[in-house]
């Protein structure tokens, strides 16, 4: 039996090592068997060539990065840049190197920084809107809000870039147990008041303050809300910053870009999977590792001439290695993007 064995291997082999000589020898590729009867492809298969080729740009928020804790602003300056990136969206708070401690002088800096670093500063993000929204019942807070949303403005003005998320206003805050429920209209007018008194700033700085659709906040559900909130300001510095990942819960970003059109100053792309059932932070994934049509996205983008920048925002930086995270998404952008 052990002779047998051993015959019928080296004949198996003996016939693996000929198939394969062969195919090399003709240049061809052919489909093997594989473990548990699935084929076996070879590696020349899955060599996907670039797709259709897209003008848009590579940008990443920061919150992909373990900073500050991990990496300092100008290792993820570096690290986007080494990972082929064209800019990098900047996040405010109130205590990192964005933030009311800083100034003119510590943005000029950082500006300074990524040009020798040779990579754009996309934008500027916060969570801020959140703990003080323009729509609170809390004056103090409403105060607060449009204190900090001219700061950002200042900073962003200061680091080189035009772009400013602006979260106008919320309905409803599920996670936070401080913020008391708004009226429809009465979020509509606080809104609309606030960013209004923010709009003489934008100009004198050159910023533009674009208003990002939220899925979980209740105000501006739909694409003609959107519209008919930004047209109404009558500024050509009120814009959208586009979320795809932010209406996946129940909707389609494919079906607002049209409708959205030229508003749309500056997008972000965060995953989301139609599967499950969290509707959380925790929702959102690693780009192309969920539900979202990603290539009828581009298409959307591209028929209303978008050129802008394309920004992942994630909110796990990996807790081991996670530059892995970074160079992902570059790739994962590079074959969306038709580069590769």
């Amino acid at each position: 039996m052990a002779d047998q064995s051993i015959s019928h291997d080296s004949a198996g082999f003996s016939r693996r090592a000929v198939l394969g000589s062969a195919l090399a020898a003709a240049g061809t590729v052919a489909t093997l068997q594989g473990p548990f009867g699935l084929p076996a492809v070879a590696a020349a298969d899955v060599a996907a060539k670039p797709g259709k080729r897209y003008a848009m740009k590579k940008s990443i928020n920061q919150w992909a990065f373990p900073y500050p804790d991990k990496m300092s602003i100008e290792q993820c300056l570096k690290l986007a840049k080494a990972a082929g990136f064209d800019g990098i969206e900047l996040n405010y708070d109130l205590d990192n190197d964005l933030s009311p401690k800083s100034g003119t002088k510590e943005y000029t800096a950082i500006r300074q920084m990524a040009d020798k670093i040779g990579i754009q500063i996309s934008g500027i993000c916060s969570f801020l809107f959140w703990p003080y929204p323009f729509t609170s019942h809390d004056p103090a807070k409403r105060a607060r809000a449009l204190e900090l949303a001219g700061l950002i403005a200042q900073a962003a003005h200061d680091l080189g870039t035009e772009n400013v998320l602006v979260v106008p206003g919320a309905v409803h805050i599920p996670w936070r147990t401080d913020y008391e429920p708004v009226a429809n209209d009465l979020c509509l007018s606080r809104a609309k008041e606030a960013i209004g008194k923010l709009i003489p700033a934008a100009e004198k700085l050159k910023v533009n303050l674009n208003m990002e659709n939220i899925f979980f906040n209740g105000f501006l559900m739909t694409p003609m809300e959107m519209n008919e909130f930004v047209d109404s300001f009558q500024s050509d510095r009120i814009h959208v910053h586009f979320d795809t990942g932010n209406i996946m819960q129940y909707q389609f970003p494919e079906h607002w870009i049209p409708i959205l059109g030229k508003r749309i100053k500056n997008v972000h792309l965060k995953e989301f999977t139609k599967k499950g059932t969290d509707s959380s932070l925790e929702s959102f994934r690693p780009l192309l590792d969920g539900t979202t049509n990603w290539p009828a996205v581009l298409d959307a983008f591209e028929k209303i001439n978008y050129k802008g920048y394309l920004t992942f925002e994630y909110f796990h930086p990996y807790q081991h290695w996670p530059e892995a995270l970074v160079y992902q998404t570059a790739d994962s952008l590079d074959r969306m993007l038709g580069i590769k």
